[in-house]
């Protein structure tokens, strides 16, 4: 197991905001689901001891499992809040807009999500409040407009956006921009090395030009990337398996591995690190967000905050995963 760094790294301010966060996002997903109460509270110490701030939830986590509704794991990270006195050093970021009983992202439901999203998280204030998804039947007019209002109330620091379009986030910063409203600071989009297409390109390019910060999810692709699952090995017991799992089947599934271990190798650390490390690296990429089950988990992330790749290890992932 890699040790965790001995150095806390440097905070990495979001888009044109004044929140300066770790450069890796905690993934709350987790919490609440294979995660319990004690296990969700050891991994958020340990984060915490590391030097980490950047919380990452939503409000929709974990409404997939049995028997869940949502609000999980915002509850855990409320109630580890309150049971460490942490929330002001802590920067906590939701995400509103999925919750299947609760969808989208009409001025009503966008308010009264972001009110049951404060209660669990026993705050005052969200830190960084993230439109899950775009709504394309609402204007972005009414999406800024309400977002505005909850800042300026004084429910909501900053705000983002994930899962847009790049259309609509342009159309999104310029309203924003011509009425002199909050704006967003940071795009949360699925970005990892097996799963390039979706920001590289526009969106990426509309990041970039407004000054905004990436936060990446499925950073290590469900935990493809952390090396468990390879060609021909045996079952990987994890609720995620099946999403991981498939990368295999794609061409450059097993090509990006290859150069995972061949950098990871070069280093003396785990897969996982590399690819947190490749990511780090790209263009407007702030905080790249993984989730840990256990404390266990914790290390081979860290490392990758701190790991410097060579230009040709670049390369080599660069064309692996093309």
């Amino acid at each position: 197991m890699t040790d965790i760094p001995a150095h806390t790294p440097s905070r990495v301010t979001l888009g044109t905001s004044d929140l300066a966060v770790f450069p890796l996002s905690l993934g709350g997903n987790v919490f609440g689901w294979t995660a319990d109460r004690d296990d969700s509270f050891a991994v958020l110490d340990a984060y915490a001891a590391a030097g980490g701030n950047f919380v990452d939830t939503a409000d929709m986590y974990s409404a997939w499992a049995p028997g869940h509704q949502g609000g999980e794991s915002e509850t855990i990270i409320g109630e580890w809040l309150r049971s460490r006195g942490d929330h002001d050093r802590i920067v906590v970021a939701t995400k509103l807009g999925m919750l299947p009983s609760s969808p989208g992202l009409s001025a009503g439901n966008i308010r009264s999500c972001a009110e049951a999203s404060l209660r669990r998280l026993g705050v005052e204030r969200i830190d960084l409040l993230y439109t899950h998804r775009d709504d394309p039947e609402v204007p972005v007019e009414e999406i800024i407009g309400t977002l505005d209002e909850l800042v300026r109330e004084g429910k909501v620091r900053e705000i983002a956006a994930s899962n847009i379009s790049p259309e609509r986030l342009a159309a999104s910063l310029d309203f924003s921009a011509r009425e002199g409203l909050a704006r967003y600071v940071a795009v949360q989009p699925h970005y990892n090395l097996v799963s390039r297409d979706t920001y590289e390109g526009e969106l990426a390019k509309v990041t970039a030009e407004y000054g905004l910060s990436a936060v990446p999810y499925f950073a290590l692709a469900s935990g493809f990337l952390t090396g468990k699952y390879r060609p021909g090995g045996t079952a990987v017991d994890s609720a995620r398996a099946e999403g991981a799992a498939r990368y295999l089947a794609e061409p450059r599934g097993p090509r990006v591995l290859e150069a995972l271990d061949t950098v990871a190798a070069a280093h003396g650390v785990e897969v996982a690190s590399v690819a947190l490390a490749w990511l780090a690296a790209q263009p407007t990429v702030a905080a790249p967000i993984a989730s840990a089950r256990v404390p266990e988990q914790l290390p081979a992330l860290l490392a990758g905050v701190t790991l410097r790749l060579a230009p040709d290890q670049l390369e080599l992932l660069d064309t692996a995963s093309a």
